[in-house]
């Protein structure tokens, strides 16, 4: 463990704050390794399989909940959170009850913000050998069994909601996490947040699986999240009529969230959303081959799906869609399609119109 004297750690703290906010991070905070709590729901949650198809969080055993286990030596941790709300709450509404169009979930719209928060957060490590000295440290963005949201709650950026999403009381819940794991004894000076989320139920009784089974507990087999992203086979039939519109992702129990009144805008011009996404017919988006589809999501999170994922989730929506002739026109062209994954979701839309 790299050792600092107690003066040293309190203006090093100070300095980690400040170099944070220069970077482009809207707060960054210190916390311990302390996750005892938060393993414990962890460990009852994938007991009920709520995980579904994610193995990888069962993989690593204790290594998600105990950052020394991940990396030996880690002492504190540096958590930041980034804000990305690309545009106004009522633009997202708007999208969202238009049936003919793709509704992407937020966070996608513009350039991956893995790359970005990583870039930043080396600078900020960065910055910290340039003070001190080397130091041992990695940093994580959404890439390693991390819990990132229970050490952010740890570090005072927030508390978990009903809905499993980080609240804070001044900017709503809109925003990205990351961390740098570090061998330094630093000491963390804000308390966590008090859940102020009260009586209030909307995520839960919003959601349109009832995925959120009981406050602050989320079955992922029930989430449009899972199911338009990581799920990779066929999305259960039962559940596809409840997908509505949205392709990839689901924002709707952060959008009735009333913290999110309080969600800023996001200056960053990597989340600016691509034009081709503003308000994407599903039709247009249904058209494209594989060489589009890849070309016009480079750097963005939604090309990991994979094409036929893709098509299976505009499959869907094109079922839920008013019927028209250029919804039946699209669908019917997609019937040979050489994955069966895609046509077997191109033949229920098919069913589901022919049965209205």
């Amino acid at each position: 463990m790299t050792s600092l004297a107690n003066h040293q750690v309190e203006e090093l703290t100070h300095d980690i704050v400040q170099w944070g906010h220069e970077l482009g991070f809207q707060q960054t905070a210190i916390t311990n390794t302390d996750l005892h709590r938060a393993e414990q729901h962890l460990n009852q949650w994938l007991a009920a399989d709520r995980h579904g198809e994610m193995s990888y969080m069962a993989s690593h055993g204790i290594k998600r909940s105990r950052p020394e286990a991940l990396i030996p030596g880690t002492a504190s941790i540096v958590s930041v959170r980034m804000d990305y709300l690309p545009e106004p709450l009522q633009a997202t509404l708007d999208i969202l009850e238009s049936p003919e169009l793709g509704f992407i979930s937020r966070y996608a719209l513009g350039r991956d913000y893995h790359k970005l928060m990583r870039r930043r957060l080396q600078q900020l490590a960065t910055r910290i050998e340039n003070a001190i000295g080397s130091f041992g440290y990695r940093v994580f963005v959404d890439s390693a069994p991390v819990m990132e949201k229970p050490l952010a709650a740890n570090a005072g950026l927030g508390w978990i909601g009903k809905h499993t999403n980080l609240i804070h009381p001044k900017s709503g819940s809109y925003f990205f996490l990351g961390e740098v794991y570090t061998d330094l004894p630093l000491v963390g000076v804000a308390h966590a947040q008090r859940d102020h989320c009260g009586s209030c139920d909307r995520c839960i009784t919003v959601c349109p699986t009832n995925a959120i089974v009981a406050p602050y507990q989320l079955d992922a087999r029930l989430c449009i999240s899972y199911l338009t992203i990581e799920l990779k086979g066929a999305i259960p039939a039962s559940l596809r009529p409840m997908i509505g519109n949205r392709i990839y992702g689901c924002d709707d129990c952060q959008i009735v969230c009333p913290w999110n009144r309080f969600a800023k805008q996001s200056a960053e011009i990597d989340f600016i959303p691509r034009d081709e996404l503003n308000a994407p017919t599903l039709v247009e988006l249904f058209s494209w081959d594989e060489t589009t589809f890849l070309k016009r999501f480079e750097g963005s999170p939604i090309r990991r799906i994979g094409y036929s994922a893709w098509l299976r989730n505009l499959a869907v929506a094109l079922g839920n869609a008013p019927r028209s002739a250029a919804v039946t026109a699209s669908l019917i062209a997609r019937k040979a399609h050489p994955s069966q994954l895609v046509r077997e979701h191109v033949v229920w839309a098919l069913e589901r119109h022919s049965n209205r």
